[in-house]
């Protein structure tokens, strides 16, 4: 299934997916993610084992590149390298990142997740990383995002570039007040693989997102 949006021509907060073996089948991911405007895909194992986690990684991610997604790998550096992936998501091991960022930056990709507070978030951003994830990877437990990331995104958009993520809710809908806060990018697990059609729900994000999210060159005026 091709894209359905020029992605160029988008100027708003765009859909992140994040995905783990057992939340989704393989082809279900790729279907998901070639249905629409899907910015990247972060890959992580939870409680999957490493070798097969490396295997699922080395299916999913050259099809992922080939439907324009950028794939980043969670806190595993070996299944980053083995399988050709864009970045590396650093979550478990940030008193590393510093180091992730000198070996990998500016070649690959290297952001940094489970940012709970401002004065955390202000330190990590000393380091330049290309990006950060307010919220916790499989931290949809709920139909609407955390609050507390609401307020962080909220703040971090207004003062720093470094682009950031939100992790969304267990619901489609969540998705506009994560947008609403002018984060740049925002994530959905369970609302798009847990029920229905994953690729008509991706559809459906972005159909939100083009309704309700505002237009960054509207924040800049």
């Amino acid at each position: 299934m091709a894209k359905e949006a020029n992605t160029t021509d988008i100027n708003r907060c765009r859909l992140i997916l994040t995905a783990r073996p057992t939340s989704t089948s393989s082809g279900n991911l790729i279907a998901a993610a070639s249905a629409g405007d899907v910015a990247s895909v972060i890959l992580y194992a939870a409680e999957a084992e490493p070798h097969v986690f490396e295997a699922f990684c080395k299916d999913v991610t050259p099809q992922l590149q080939e439907a324009d997604c950028a794939v980043l790998i969670a806190d595993d550096t070996q299944a980053f390298g083995r399988c050709g992936a864009d970045g590396l998501f650093v979550e478990k091991e940030k008193s590393k990142l510093e180091d992730f960022i000198a070996r990998f930056s500016p070649q690959n990709i290297v952001g940094c997740g489970n940012i709970k507070a401002r004065h955390n978030a202000l330190e990590i951003g000393e380091f330049k990383p290309d990006f950060m994830f307010f919220g916790k990877l499989g931290g949809d437990i709920k139909p609407e995002a955390h609050p507390k990331n609401i307020k962080l995104a909220e703040w971090w958009a207004e003062l720093v570039e470094i682009p950031g993520i939100v992790m969304g809710g267990s619901a489609l809908n969540s998705i506009i007040e994560v947008a609403k806060t002018g984060i740049d990018f925002v994530a959905l697990e369970k609302a798009v693989f847990a029920d229905g059609d994953a690729a008509q729900n991706v559809v459906e994000a972005n159909a939100l997102l083009d309704a309700h999210a505002p237009s960054f060159d509207e924040d800049e005026e």
